[in-house]
């Protein structure tokens, strides 16, 4: 783990000659942007995390320069707020959830929608008697594949134009669990 944040905080470093640095933090839910800023802060990770409600912030020093990381909740009421918060900083992750098969059903129902937990819909799928609104397939029929809804929603950041020329870094997560998506299969994505 301390490579990885030893590696994430000299790639910063090396990208600016500021001693005082903003990086913001965005993607899907639960794509693991808060346990990366956690790691980041801290130097730990803890699989326990609260999903971020909106948006936290914490400030990392590494010798002399200390980074502000603004971690931006990925649900999709939170989405409309990325480019507020990328508009004028250092640089830009965008998290995806390698760990997610590619065309698998997505976390909510509609890309733009407030939509619901994928685990809420199949377990209503399942439940049957009062509690059941279909088979799987049916459930699984009205998801969206959270691949394409990444890639939809970092499009629209990057289309912005007062986010032109501002370094993005695209940063595969969970890629330890079996049948992650491989670096080729991201970039494809």
């Amino acid at each position: 783990m301390a490579s990885l944040v030893d590696w994430v905080l000299s790639f910063f470093r090396g990208l600016f000659s500021s001693k005082h640095l903003e990086i913001c933090v965005v993607g899907l839910q639960a794509a693991g942007k808060t346990s990366l800023v956690n790691l980041l802060s801290s130097g730990q990770f803890s699989e326990e995390v609260i999903p971020t409600v909106g948006f936290a912030m914490k400030k990392v020093r590494n010798g002399n320069t200390t980074i502000k990381v603004w971690d931006i909740g990925g649900q999709p009421r939170y989405r409309t707020l990325w480019s507020r918060y990328c508009s004028g900083v250092s640089a830009i992750v965008f998290v995806v959830d390698s760990s997610l098969p590619i065309g698998a059903a997505s976390y909510h129902a509609t890309p733009s929608g407030g939509g619901e937990d994928a685990q809420l819909l199949l377990a209503a799928a399942t439940a049957g008697g009062d509690g059941g609104t279909g088979s799987i397939a049916e459930a699984a029929a009205n998801m969206v594949d959270p691949w394409l809804i990444a890639r939809e929603e970092l499009h629209a950041l990057l289309e912005r134009p007062a986010l032109a020329g501002i370094p993005l870094l695209v940063l595969a997560t969970k890629n330890d669990i079996k049948g992650a998506a491989t670096v080729e299969e991201v970039i494809r994505v």
